[in-house]
């Protein structure tokens, strides 16, 4: 049991971190976002990860464990949201949405990953809907990437 809830406690502590790489990443793409329909796009997936990372944060508590408290900065841009400062000085939409998307595949990814462990079922309800949120923000970013309101091609 013991070996099972360091699993645990691992999965939910990467996921904390990918959540934060997320809301600094959506939280600086609305900052810097030119649209003010892309702006509320991603300041609600920006507050959506800050409500992830309470939820995520609360079970480490409950289960025992020291949640991660800070998000390496310097650890997290290698996740997916590298080149978003490049993406938002080129002043142009569907760049900044390529790198949201870059970062969201990441975090597909990553809750994909945490699904595969072995998790009690608190913890695998929390992951899963989580998940399935991160799978749909992912799509809408995608599908606003490849929209034409947002095509490279369009000028």
């Amino acid at each position: 049991m013991k070996m099972t809830n360091e699993k645990t406690l691992s999965a939910l502590n990467d996921l904390v971190e990918i959540c934060k790489d997320g809301q600094h990443g959506f939280r600086t793409a609305a900052e810097d976002a030119k649209d003010a329909d892309l702006a509320r796009i991603f300041t609600e997936f920006s507050t959506q990860r800050t409500s992830f990372i309470a939820e995520l944060q609360d079970r480490v508590r409950s289960l025992g464990g020291d949640p991660e408290k800070s998000g390496s900065v310097s650890g997290s841009l290698h996740r997916g949201w590298i080149d978003m400062k490049a993406a938002i000085s080129s002043n142009e939409p569907h760049a900044v949405l390529s790198e949201c998307e870059r970062g969201e595949d990441a975090a597909v990814k990553a809750y994909r990953e945490a699904l595969d462990e072995n998790l009690d079922p608190i913890t695998r309800g929390i992951i899963s809907r989580q998940y399935a949120s991160v799978q749909a923000a992912h799509d809408r970013i995608k599908q606003l990437r490849d929209s034409l309101t947002y095509s490279s091609s369009k000028h």
